[in-house]
């Protein structure tokens, strides 16, 4: 399935949308402004909340966690020494870890399990607001997969805003 996330032009916050190829509303995502945890918080288009992403406030390096109804569901964690590319391990219990590697350079990024690739992220360069698109492998949690885009996305932010 093909996703677009698209971060609200006029905002306060990190509030985006996400589409799907034919461009209907799939979820909605509410950044929460004064949260010490980056508090992202998504919902379907009912407005039901279907996942949260915050910060590990102590982490020795960015840690997000990924929740669904109350449970840790994915941890994204980027790893120490990596040059020339971002690398990031999406710890999911019971199935195995993912890798999440790309280069904040060419904005091209992919999730593998077990050597295979299962979601592939494309940043737009020229753009006012930060957009995503994803393209997730049939069979994945779809859910999951957008959360820890929208946590790199975080960590990227973070990252760079210092």
């Amino acid at each position: 399935m093909r996703y677009v996330i698209r971060e609200k032009f006029f905002h306060l916050g990190e509030d985006s949308v996400i589409t799907d190829e034919a461009g209907n509303v799939r979820f909605q995502v509410n950044g929460k402004l004064l949260s010490l945890n980056n508090k992202l918080v998504i919902s379907d288009p009912t407005g039901v909340e279907v996942a949260t992403v915050h910060r590990k406030i102590i982490a020795l390096l960015p840690t997000y966690e990924v929740e669904r109804h109350g449970q840790n569901v994915a941890e994204l964690r980027k790893h120490f020494f990596t040059p020339f590319v971002d690398r990031f391990s999406l710890d999911v219990p019971g199935e195995g870890d993912f890798e999440m590697v790309g280069s904040l350079l060419e904005h091209e990024y992919t999730i593998a399990l077990g050597g295979q690739v299962v979601a592939t992220i494309s940043k737009r360069w020229v753009a006012l607001t930060d957009t995503y698109a994803v393209e997730i492998a049939p069979g994945q949690d779809d859910v999951t997969l957008l959360a820890s885009v929208l946590a790199l996305d975080l960590a990227e932010d973070r990252e760079h805003d210092g």
